[in-house]
C-alpha cells in the first residue's frame, strides 16, 4: 500500500532546512505550488547544492545560530543523502511578494524563506514538516511530479 503525493526537488541545504522546520516559506519565480494548496507535498533532495551561501548569512546573523548549530542543521539535512524523497510538508497559500511590502514584514518573510531578494517572487507557506522513516530513492524531475510512498516509510503521527 502506498500514499500517492506530489513531489518537488529541493537543493541542499534548503531541503533539510524545510524538513527541519527552519524554512517555512518556499520561493519560486512562478506560482508553481499554487495548485498544491491544502495538499501534502513530498520533498525530494536533489543531487546538486544550492549555488551561493546567502542562507548561511541568514542562519548566522539574522536567526542568530552559532557555527555549531548550523553544522548540526546541515548534518541533519544530509541524513538520507541525495537523490531521495526524504519527507513531507503541508502546502499553504501562494502569493506574489510585491515591492510594497513594508520593510519589517519583508525581513520576517526573508527569515522564514532563509533567502533575501523576495520581491516579485512567488512565496508559498509550508507547514508540518516531517522526515520519512527511511529515504525513498527516486530520480528528481523538473517541476512537480507524482511519487508513491510506501506506507511503512511514513512518519508516525
Amino acid at each position: 500500500m502506498t500514499l500517492q503525493v506530489g513531489c518537488l526537488s529541493f537543493r541542499q541545504p534548503y531541503a533539510g532546512l524545510v524538513l527541519d522546520g527552519v524554512k517555512s516559506i518556499e520561493t519560486r519565480w512562478r506560482p508553481l505550488l499554487s495548485s498544491m494548496e491544502n495538499c501534502t507535498l513530498a520533498i525530494h533532495i536533489a543531487q546538486k547544492d544550492w549555488e551561493g551561501d546567502q542562507w548561511r548569512e541568514i542562519l548566522s546573523h539574522t536567526l542568530g545560530l552559532s557555527d555549531v548549530q548550523i553544522e548540526e542543521l546541515l548534518s541533519s539535512g544530509d541524513r538520507f543523502g541525495r537523490g531521495v524523497v526524504a519527507g513531507l510538508v503541508e502546502v499553504g497559500e501562494t502569493w506574489c511578494c510585491s515591492d510594497s511590502v513594508p520593510e519589517e514584514d519583508l525581513r520576517e518573510l526573508e527569515k522564514a524563506a532563509v533567502l533575501t531578494g523576495l520581491t516579485e517572487k512567488y512565496l508559498t507557506q509550508l507547514s508540518n514538516p516531517r522526515w520519512l522513516k527511511e529515504p525513498l530513492y527516486a530520480r528528481g524531475h523538473k517541476d512537480i511530479w507524482t511519487v508513491d510512498i510506501p506506507v511503512q516509510l511514513l512518519p508516525s503521527v
